[in-house]
């Protein structure tokens, strides 16, 4: 017998979407107008209905179990659609609204993303942009994300990848320096210097330096006496300070560079870069608000 939905289990399950989202029934309550009673009532039922635990309750908090994490994907997804189809039905063409919680890289987020986001909010006036600056990985369903821009290549099957660019690196260190140590033209001179090596918050391992020699692309691990843990930008600030050579993204010392505060090396075996993507969860992807961000970024890049 095929199951049907009535308008009180469409209810439901939006009160259980929200509370999945904000991983909290009081929180869910107030953003939908019920009281939290009303909340636990609605997913008490729907879990009924199921039978099946969607939530595993504590006295602080709810967190999903995997079948509701499955069942919140799916959900979503279905009321993205419905939104969606009500939407195109009714001709409403009205500004997309509401809160958008996006998730980018220190460095990237300092230097790309953060100074065009005045422009999207001055074109998007409804939507309410929240902004978590961190090396770390993120759960999207866990922590509610709608958005990220990471560097690398896209693991998660379920997720949604859109290059942004290929960021170049390059070597650099100050004139001071510089004038104090031994000579630096080829990869091998690197033996002999102090290099500042950045410890991946992902992995808790140094990430290679990057080159291109006549064979092709190599990779130098850096034998380094002080390591930069979490903040890509401290590497640099060390790097100014005298502290020794470091490899990073162009553009973030583009600036240093022009004004001679920061001297590039090796420039005859630049040339590596590695990839930032823009990234969403598939069910996400009917959101308007994930979708003028998305397509913002891109076209600001698009025009890099």
């Amino acid at each position: 017998m095929t199951r049907t939905i009535d308008p009180f289990q469409l209810a439901s399950i939006a009160l259980f979407c929200k509370a999945a989202e904000l991983g909290n029934f009081t929180s869910a309550a107030e953003a939908m107008g019920v009281t939290p009673a009303a909340v636990s009532r609605s997913i008490g039922r729907l879990e009924e209905r199921l039978n099946v635990k969607l939530f595993a309750r504590t006295t602080r908090r709810v967190k999903l179990t995997d079948d509701g994490r499955a069942y919140f994907e799916q959900c979503e997804q279905a009321l993205a659609q419905l939104q969606e189809a009500e939407r195109i039905v009714t001709g409403n063409q009205a500004s997309p609204s509401g809160r958008l919680r996006v998730s980018v890289p220190t460095t990237y987020g300092h230097h790309r993303i953060l100074p065009i986001l005045p422009k999207f909010m001055k074109k998007f006036p409804l939507i309410n942009l929240e902004v978590s600056i961190s090396n770390r990985n993120i759960d999207f369903v866990e922590e509610g994300f709608d958005v990220a821009i990471r560097m690398g290549a896209l693991e998660d099957s379920r997720l949604i990848a859109h290059k942004l660019e290929d960021a170049a690196l390059c070597v650099f260190a100050s004139p001071a320096y510089l004038k104090r140590a031994p000579k630096l033209r080829t990869i091998a001179d690197l033996s002999a210097h102090d290099c500042i090596q950045f410890i991946m918050p992902s992995s808790g391992r140094p990430i290679p330096w990057g080159f291109f020699e006549r064979k092709g692309e190599v990779d130098f691990m850096a034998n380094s006496r002080i390591q930069i843990q979490d903040d890509v930008l401290g590497g640099v600030t060390l790097a100014k300070a005298g502290g020794g050579v470091f490899q990073s993204y162009r553009f973030i010392v583009a600036r240093e560079l022009q004004s001679g505060e920061l001297v590039e090396v090796l420039k005859a075996h630049a040339g590596r870069a590695r990839p930032f993507n823009i990234l969403y969860p598939q069910n996400r992807h009917m959101s308007s608000r994930v979708r003028v961000f998305v397509d913002f970024v891109r076209e600001h890049f698009r025009g890099k």
